[in-house]
């Protein structure tokens, strides 16, 4: 087992992007290409840079991968809120996303910060 997959926040951040590529995929089905692979690129980046941070040999280099996480789960939302505004997803389904991204967010945040109080990694 790799060390992230230990990782509530990698956890979290993966049932979220199995939410947005289903997301993704209905708009791909409606042919709103560009809007798809963006939401697709940006949640995906959260898991990924929460994976390869953990491989990381120093604290200070997997913050670094953290904060990446963190500013892709800001760049879903975006994109999820202007999914909003276009019409492309219902005010309920936004708000379930934008939550569970906000978590998702919070989370990461409270992840680094006591990555500092802790023992160098191994």
């Amino acid at each position: 087992m790799f060390r992230f997959e230990k990782l509530e926040i990698w956890t979290e951040s993966v049932d979220i992007l199995d939410t947005i590529f289903d997301l993704a995929d209905d708009l791909t089905d409606r042919k709103y290409f560009r809007f798809a692979e963006q939401l697709r690129s940006s949640v995906l980046s959260v898991s990924n840079n929460i994976a390869e941070g953990s491989g990381s040999t120093s604290i200070r280099d997997f913050q670094n991968f953290l904060n990446i996480a963190h500013r892709s789960v800001f760049e879903t939302a975006n994109m999820v809120i202007i999914c909003s505004r276009r019409s492309l997803i219902t005010e309920a389904a936004k708000t379930a996303l934008l939550e569970a991204l906000d978590h998702n967010a919070r989370k990461i945040n409270r992840f680094s910060a006591s990555l500092i109080k802790s023992k160098p990694l191994p």
